[in-house]
């Protein structure tokens, strides 16, 4: 391990220009987007800094504000639910919506009421 508790900000980066780690604070970053399959998460006004070690780059993301995630709901879940329950495009999406994409979740939750 690095003895870096105690040492001033001068001294960190002397090691790490040694090391040949560079870093790098982005400005400007407004929103990171991370999206998977069926979801994103959205972090607002992060922090982010772009990482150079032995010639690989990565990216450090630290949420300042709200992390939200959006659960992206595809068109054929959101008629299965309408024809399963009867009920119209908007209670379906936001049943869905509810429910993190769970058809059965989300068509036995609209059941119920």
């Amino acid at each position: 391990m690095f003895p870096m508790k105690g040492m001033n900000p001068k001294q960190m980066k002397r090691m790490m220009k040694q090391l040949g780690i560079k870093m790098e604070e982005l400005e400007g970053v407004k929103e990171v987007v991370i999206r998977f399959e069926n979801k994103e998460i959205i972090i607002r006004e992060p922090v982010v800094t772009a990482i150079v070690a032995m010639g690989e780059k990565s990216y450090q993301i630290v949420g300042k504000e709200e992390v939200r995630e959006v659960v992206n709901i595809p068109e054929e879940d959101i008629k299965l639910v309408m024809e399963q329950t009867g009920v119209d495009y908007e209670t379906a999406k936001k049943a869905l919506e509810e429910t993190k994409g769970d058809l059965a979740e989300a068509i036995l939750k609209l059941q119920e009421t």
